[in-house]
């Protein structure tokens, strides 16, 4: 199946979950990472490990899977089409009325967020409307609360802190889950004896015991930790934060930060605890 490539944002609000028809193809997991459409994408799998994080995460194609923050659509790419068809995709980000917006132009592009990012997803499966499906984290569809098996947050959760947000998002997070569903978090990791200045999020970096420390103050208990998404070679002390390195090397483009690669990161399963 030829899939078209993919996003720069994100999809479409509603009020009750996707009761697909699942018309598209089922596809495995590993079609899915060597499709066409993942040709610019797949360069980062040596850093990103899916199919790898996807396994510890004990995600299944028939699930219901909330990716949070999808951001670009890296990890859409992946998981709307091979979720889908048989389970339920969607996306939430948080509260866009919440947002500092620079400019009107902005807001627009930003609070429209749920119709680009569905049109764009529903194109790389020829989905149904209500086969993939986003929202903001203040609107959760009350048939969508507590039906959710996984919610994915992949490289957000300093962005939450940058925002002074992560307690209402993880609140949010929460609630979506059934009773057995689970979180998975990859994250930038700082050295546990970086400086709180340092590993506040600010630089994208965060300590793993903070980490945990922010979900079990949300009502969540580590499951299991994993080192899938670990580089020993990121010293995770760069003073421009971790944009220093690949893929936006902010600082200029040169061979030593391409040889380190990605971040250090840390890769996370949570429960709800009791």
């Amino acid at each position: 199946m030829r899939i078209a490539p993919l996003f720069a944002a994100a999809a479409l609000a509603v009020s009750a979950p996707a009761l697909a028809d699942h018309h598209a193809e089922a596809l495995s997991l590993e079609s899915v990472l060597a499709s066409e459409h993942r040709a610019a994408d797949s360069a980062r799998d040596q850093y990103r490990h899916p199919a790898e994080t996807l396994a510890f995460f004990e995600v299944e194609p028939d699930m219901t899977v909330v990716e949070y923050g999808p951001g670009g659509g890296w990890y859409a790419r992946v998981l709307a089409p091979w979720i889908s068809p048989q389970g339920t995709y969607m996306a939430m980000n948080r509260d866009s009325d919440g947002i500092a917006w620079p400019n009107r132009a902005a807001e627009a592009r930003g609070k429209g967020w749920t119709e680009s990012f569905t049109a764009t997803a529903r194109q790389l499966g020829s989905f149904a409307d209500d086969e993939v499906i986003a929202f903001e984290s203040d609107e959760i569809p009350e048939s969508v609360a507590g039906t959710v098996d996984r919610v994915l947050v992949f490289r957000s959760i300093h962005g939450m802190l940058n925002a002074e947000a992560a307690d209402t998002e993880l609140r949010a997070i929460r609630r979506l889950l059934a009773d057995d569903g689970m979180v998975g978090v990859v994250q930038h990791r700082a050295p546990e004896d970086a400086s709180y200045d340092y590993a506040n999020g600010s630089r994208g970096y965060l300590r793993q015991a903070d980490v945990v420390r922010l979900f079990a103050i949300n009502g969540f208990e580590l499951v299991a930790a994993s080192e899938i998404n670990a580089n020993p070679d990121d010293p995770a002390n760069w003073e421009g934060g971790v944009w220093t390195l690949p893929p936006v090397l902010a600082g200029g483009d040169d061979e030593r930060l391409r040889a380190i690669g990605e971040s250090d990161r840390m890769t996370l399963l949570f429960r709800k605890a009791d």
